[in-house]
C-alpha cells in the first residue's frame, strides 16, 4: 500500500488502522497528533480508522512548555 506521510510517498504494507501504522512507526500516542486525510483524530479512533492506499498521514508532534 502507498500512503502518503508527512508528505513524503512510502510503500507500508501491513498496517491495517492507524493504530497499527502508529506502532510500526514507533510513535508514542502521547507525543503525536495524527491527521487522516486532513481530519485530526482523537486517540481513541486509532484502533478504528483504517488505513487505504493513498491516504494522507500527518503526524504532528506535540511539545509542552512554559
Amino acid at each position: 500500500m502507498n500512503l502518503w506521510l508527512n508528505g513524503e510517498r512510502v510503500e507500508m504494507d501491513g498496517a491495517q488502522t492507524i493504530a497499527d501504522l502508529a506502532r510500526r512507526l514507533g510513535l508514542a500516542p502521547h507525543t503525536v497528533l495524527i491527521e487522516q486525510n486532513g481530519a485530526a483524530l482523537h486517540q481513541r479512533e486509532w484502533t478504528e480508522r483504517r488505513v487505504r492506499d493513498d491516504d494522507r498521514i500527518e503526524f504532528v508532534r506535540v511539545v509542552a512548555g512554559g
